[in-house]
């Protein structure tokens, strides 16, 4: 899995999912925005993926 270079609005995490599970971007940003909303860790579990989940490689034609 890697962080979208071209679905990305912060750091391209949720558009990184989106890709890997072959949803829309949009989707996976408000099923995320709605899951923050419960009480838990899942902002400290975002920046943590930020940090360890790779950019996408650049592709090259």
């Amino acid at each position: 899995m890697y962080r979208s270079r071209n679905h990305k609005i912060i750091a391209g995490v949720c558009g990184g999912i989106a890709d890997s599970l072959n949803l829309p971007p949009t989707l996976v940003r408000v099923l995320w925005l709605l899951l923050s909303l419960i009480p838990g860790p899942l902002w400290v579990v975002y920046v943590l993926m930020w940090i360890f989940i790779p950019k996408a490689p650049e592709a090259r034609y």
